[in-house]
């Protein structure tokens, strides 16, 4: 009780550790977060190592297991990991006066969406105006191919309208005389394989399981002996229950079976019986009110009439009287016939009933939320279920040589027909909503497509790609038409310069081009990466020769940042230039700037006389409010810089911010939490560590 006592309510000294532990263990999981492929290259050395050690491998650690990381890297910007930059004149001559910023900024989304296709991780798209002249600049960093890039950043957006294609009908299409001459010799060739592995199969000595790791062509069923697990009616597989319904248990069913997904080989491993299974007839007669009833009758003259049929139906009866009177749409030609069903498919009430009857009986009357109902149970059986293995042979059809049918046609009408698209406001719920005007050959053409596709989406193509795909709730033949939805204001304004880029012909030319090389980002990160250890070593050595024992912890402290703040930039993702790196290393500085504070007042605090406990806490205190207005002016900063600054100076900003944030909390909080737990310790009482006069020190 004790012991449960010490864990789970500590003692202030207690807490203390426990804070140590924990930041220690954030900290080892933020560096192995860090450094995933030197984690993944170190354990394997780790594992081998223990392997060849019997006794650890054997005996003390026989389950040890290293977890494998998935790689997970750095986002690198342009200027470390070499790629490509390209600035593009707009030609707006064509556009309405005083609409250039709204065009342009339509045309650099789309150019955005277009380097998606080159995989960037973060590409940097933005406008730039010089005078009254307005340039894109994109930066594709890893992206080495300049004419490719060009290539696909340089032609004017392409909009289109398209109608949907009802594509749940039969495929009408026909292969080539070539593709089905292939067709038919892949086809012939499985046949011929599959009738081979049968006569295998059928030899009592050949282990089924073994062949059809070797044979089969299904990929998980290859690796698992060709087993299905166990069949049940109805299932998916039902054509293979039926077969192994014929089967006894380690037999092969003697002939192949031809399919859809290809030829199988099947062997039945075991059946079992789970329950049993029904067959059976019914007379249902509905009333108003009713689940899916569409008769006009009370339910009490619907009562009369299942009163007068119970008294009037047997067994040879049953099926007329219910074509006759039964309300249930099929009966007519069914006679009330239900076929096999087992428990758990019908109503509760109905199943009760039917369960109960024996073999050739006919219910009393039944009411269910459907009606009142007569039932009559012709045979029950046994339910069994089939545990089978297979050995699939694949075959090819149409669909391996035809295309996917397109879900969408063209209609002729483009962004040459659209005049320009708005923001506007629904005047009765305020919503916004994006407004389309064509122009006159746009208006007949919209007209008709509208027309036929009442209804129906009308599929909005920018590029190829889907945008929008709006119902037609009427006919529109005045041009103009309105895309509602469940938008945001933004949105709307998205989508408004996504069609209007594509409405509006803003060539674009490349006025400059520049590639960096991966060798010289390369080396760029390289320096950098020794520029920055070089300083944390000077700034280190620094704070344990001037402050002592509180540098070295600052120093642990700055250890335990510097992992939190790498593994911060991995998560978010950040994009890492020179600019970001360089705000990185400004906040290191920023984190022991923290840290210098707090030491000094501490030792003012010291030499007055107070004990090392009291200074410490005086000492954190009275250097916060200095502390906390130092980074908050920081962070304002780092905020105007982010949102008004071009994309260089934002990856500054951005890291910088990041940096300020973690280091409030290394500085003040592990910091002082290790402070506090070595003050208890013996060390505690060498004030001289800590550069304050000898001074009583608190009993522990």
């Amino acid at each position: 009780m004790s012991l449960l006592r010490r864990i789970f309510l500590p003692s202030p000294r207690g807490k203390l550790r426990w804070a140590v532990i924990g930041v220690i263990l954030l900290s080892v999981i933020a560096a192995k977060y860090d450094a995933q492929q030197h984690y993944n290259e170190n354990r394997e050395y780790v594992a081998s190592y223990i392997q060849r050690i019997p006794l650890l491998s054997s005996v003390i650690l026989p389950e040890i297991s290293f977890g494998r990381w998935a790689p997970d890297t750095f986002r690198l910007g342009l200027d470390l990991q070499g790629g490509t930059q390209l600035i593009y004149d707009t030609d707006l001559s064509r556009v309405t006066p005083g609409e250039e910023a709204e065009a342009v900024e339509g045309l650099r989304d789309v150019i955005e969406q277009r380097v998606d296709a080159f995989g960037v991780a973060e590409p940097i798209v933005q406008t730039v105006k010089e005078g009254e002249r307005y340039r894109i600049m994109a930066e594709l960093a890893g992206v080495h191919d300049v004419e490719e890039a060009k290539r696909v950043i340089g032609d004017t957006p392409l909009l289109e309208f398209k109608e949907s294609v009802d594509t749940t009908g039969a495929d009408t299409r026909e292969l080539s005389k070539e593709d089905e001459k292939k067709m038919k010799e892949f086809n012939d060739a499985a046949r011929k394989r599959s009738k081979d592995i049968l006569e295998q199969a059928k030899i009592d000595s050949v282990d089924f399981e073994a062949l059809a790791r070797e044979k089969s062509e299904h990929d998980e069923e290859n690796t698992n002996g060709g087993e299905l697990g166990w069949l049940m009616p109805g299932g998916p597989l039902g054509y293979l229950y039926s077969v192994a319904a014929t089967l006894k248990p380690s037999q092969v069913f003697d002939d192949v079976i031809t399919a859809s997904e290809g030829i199988s080989i099947v062997k039945l491993l075991e059946e079992r019986a789970t329950e049993k299974e029904i067959n059976a007839a019914h007379i249902l007669i509905c009333y108003e009110g009713a689940e899916r009833c569409e008769s006009t009758m009370s339910k009490a003259d619907a009562r009369d009439k299942i009163d007068e049929l119970k008294v009037r139906s047997t067994a040879e009866n049953f099926a007329d009287l219910a074509k006759e009177f039964s309300t249930e749409p099929a009966a007519q030609q069914s006679g009330g016939d239900l076929g096999y069903f087992s428990k758990g498919q019908m109503v509760p009430e109905f199943e009760s009933a039917a369960f109960a009857l024996q073999t050739g009986e006919i219910s009393d009357i039944v009411e269910t939320p459907f009606g009142f109902h007569l039932i009559y149970k012709k045979d029950e059986r046994p339910l069994k279920e089939y545990r089978v293995a297979r050995i699939l042979i694949r075959t090819q059809s149409s669909a391996d040589y035809l295309p996917p049918l397109e879900p969408w046609k063209d209609t002729g009408l483009t962004g040459k027909q659209l005049k320009k698209a708005y923001v506007q406001t629904d005047q009765q719920t305020f919503f916004p909503q994006i407004g389309i005007e064509f122009n006159e050959e746009g208006k007949k053409l919209f007209g008709e497509i509208t027309s036929r596709n009442v209804g129906k989406p009308i599929a909005i193509f920018l590029d190829g790609r889907l945008q929008q795909a709006p119902r037609v709730q009427q006919p529109i033949t005045d041009g103009s038409a309105v895309i509602t939805g469940d938008f945001t204001l933004e949105e709307v304004k998205l989508h408004t310069r996504r069609l209007n880029a594509g409405a509006l012909p803003v060539p674009i030319s490349v006025a400059s081009e520049q590639t960096i090389g991966a060798t010289l980002g390369e080396e760029s990160l390289q320096k950098s990466l020794a520029a920055g250890l070089f300083g944390f070593a000077l700034v280190m050595l620094f704070m344990i020769l001037f402050y002592r024992l509180p540098g070295l912890l600052a120093c642990i402290a700055l250890l335990a940042y510097t992992a939190l703040v790498l593994a911060v930039f991995k998560l978010v993702p950040v994009t890492l230039s020179l600019a970001g790196i360089a705000g990185f290393l400004l906040s290191v500085g920023m984190a022991l700037d923290a840290n210098v504070l707090i030491f000094e007042r501490m030792k003012e605090e010291l030499r007055t006389g107070k004990n090392l406990d009291q200074s410490i806490r005086d000492g954190f205190s009275r250097a916060w409010t200095s502390i906390r207005d130092s980074n908050v002016s920081s962070l304002i900063t780092s905020a105007i810089l982010f949102w008004f600054s071009a994309s260089l100076i934002k990856g500054f900003a951005l890291t910088l911010a990041i940096g300020i944030i973690i280091s409030m909390f290394s500085a003040i909080s592990v910091t002082r939490v290790m402070l506090r737990l070595v003050a208890g310790w013996r060390v505690g009482r060498v004030t001289w560590l800590f550069l304050g006069k000898s001074a009583p020190h608190p009993k522990s």
